[in-house]
């Protein structure tokens, strides 16, 4: 090519090297396929017929020098876990490698959002190979759904920056495979029992929690305060956050933000923090990143929480992107058990991003146009406000469900809760059509249960994401709701969507079931209620 420099030429010429060893590999595995698999123990085969992806298994599974000795059915599931976490930290260390080879700014925010991705698929795999002693299946199905929506994620920012097509082909690895068939071989049987509530909220709050999250003189028990004007230990709240961290002996470590507009983008990696604020609509943390504005959508978040056992109260977070930029997401959890309790969600497009692990949002207001609660989470909305804003396109879909396998436990569940239309949108509201949602992947689940649905949701409900794709393997359900727009009369005849009327089948997807809220929401001291 003219123009093209000498470093660029050797870059070139390195990368189709790597793309034909990866092709020779690929082949030779073909060729030597069928000898090996006359070699697999039966035990092993046995296993791996149970699994999504058998013949990724019986490979790894056969190949591993530990193989021999496994005694039963908890050895196998043991070193599927340890080869998909050697697998993986072998794959960060090949994607390490990869950064240098981006060609653009686009390619570099994708592969960056990787290199975080992977290491966070490590460190919940890392749980999986050595859990903790009270650590149930619903524990590893949880953090092995996270894992796999991590290289997923990964896979999404190249795609939706329209860079799918250097980078993306040599991170290509059997990590989500190996990952699904653990998923599939790892699946409770059975949903635990109906969880109990405390005070109104899931008994896996603490009672610490709960009454922080109860307290009406919140400010007394913080460690650190954030005001602009000075009055407190630091004027922004990254501050507080970097100090928290330094500072948080394991703990619940409570941050007061005092009223004001903080323009910060926020990443926070410390475990049991707490943030919080003087109300919704006073204290603000406002950003504007976007795809439009040449960020991924996991890496636009105003705030961005990853580190487990996170709570916010009273605080708004806002995305001032605007309609027109695409994807640009106010809060970003992907912390387990985490607790959001009387804040408010605004923006337009992907607002709230439920990115994975157990979540819980109450009495909390979501404002947005285009998917704006999506993600891959196993979330519970209570009591919360869903206010569907003017969309620039004439069409509204509150969610978007991003549940990639089927034996993933994770669903949006909306519980006694509103969706209505915000001020910006009831004069026009007759010229826009709203929908409850649309599967963003294949089996995505949303399930609305016992809340008031507006007129401004279209009689059929639910909307195509692209054709027929997932119509059929999708969990779409409504339980009991009202409102003008809840009658299931017309609704959508996919095979997938179902109006729920047994409370058997409801109950599957209370706070005390879906996300097995009692046993850690009472610690929040946020209400909660567990049943239907």
């Amino acid at each position: 090519m003219r123009g093209m420099s000498s470093k660029q030429t050797h870059q070139e010429r390195n990368v189709m090297a790597l793309h034909e060893f990866l092709t020779l590999v690929i082949l030779i595995s073909l060729l030597v396929s069928p000898s090996f698999s006359d070699n697999i123990p039966p035990n092993i085969r046995t296993w791996c017929s149970q699994t999504s992806y058998p013949q990724s298994c019986e490979y790894y599974m056969g190949h591993h020098p530990h193989s021999s000795f496994l005694s039963g059915h908890l050895d196998s599931k043991k070193l599927a876990m340890q080869i998909a976490l050697d697998q993986a930290i072998q794959a960060e260390s090949n994607n390490m490698l990869l950064g240098p080879k981006c060609r653009n700014e686009r390619e570099k925010a994708a592969w960056t959002d990787c290199i975080e991705l992977y290491k966070n698929t490590i460190a919940r795999l890392n749980l999986t190979v050595n859990p903790g002693a009270k650590c149930t299946d619903v524990d590893l199905q949880t953090w092995l759904s996270t894992a796999l929506t991590n290289l997923e994620t990964c896979r999404t920012g190249f795609v939706e920056l329209g860079v799918s097509d250097y980078i993306l082909p040599l991170m290509s690895n059997n990590v989500s495979k190996l990952i699904s068939n653990i998923l599939a071989i790892n699946k409770p049987v059975a949903l635990p029992n109906e969880q109990t509530y405390h005070e109104g909220f899931p008994t896996w709050v603490s009672p610490r929690d709960r009454k922080l999250l109860q307290a009406t003189a919140l400010a007394s028990r913080a460690i650190l305060v954030v005001a602009q004007d000075g009055s407190g230990n630091f004027k922004t709240i990254n501050e507080a956050i970097n100090a928290a961290a330094k500072q948080n002996t394991g703990g619940r470590f409570v941050i007061q933000v005092k009223a004001g507009t903080y323009a910060e983008h926020l990443h926070i990696g410390s475990p049991n923090l707490m943030l919080v604020g003087d109300g919704i609509g006073n204290t603000v943390i406002t950003g504007s990143m976007s795809v439009g504005g040449g960020s991924t959508t996991f890496n636009s978040a105003t705030v961005a929480v990853v580190g487990d056992g996170f709570i916010a109260r009273d605080i708004t977070f806002r995305n001032t992107a605007g309609p027109g930029k695409g994807q640009a997401v106010a809060l970003r959890s992907g912390s387990d058990l985490s607790v959001f309790y009387r804040c408010s969600f605004e923006g337009y497009q992907d607002t709230l991003y439920v990115h994975s692990e157990r979540q819980f949002y109450r009495e909390c207001a979501i404002y947005g146009t285009v998917d704006f609660i999506f993600g891959n989470a196993a979330v519970v909305l209570q009591n919360c406000n869903i206010f569907s804003r003017k969309p620039i396109n004439g069409v509204v879909t509150v969610t978007a469900q991003g549940r990639i396998d089927p034996n993933q436990n994770t669903g949006i569940v909306i519980h006694t809760s509103q969706i209505t239309a915000a001020s910006d949108l009831k004069p026009v509201q007759s010229s826009v059509k709203a929908y409850l949602g649309r599967p963003w992947r294949q089996y995505s689940r949303t399930v609305i249960l016992k809340s008031f649905l507006d007129n401004l949701i279209q009689p059929v409900g639910w909307l195509e994401w692209s054709g027929s794709f997932g119509l059929n393997t999708l969990y779409y359900g409504e339980y009991q709701n009202t409102g003008p727009g809840s009658s299931t009369a017309n609704r959508v005849k996919w095979g997938g969507y179902r109006v729920i009327t047994s409370v058997a089948e409801a109950s599957k997807f209370t706070v005390g079931n879906f996300i097995a809220g009692s046993s850690w929401l009472p610690a929040s001291n946020v209400p909660f209620t567990s049943g239907l």
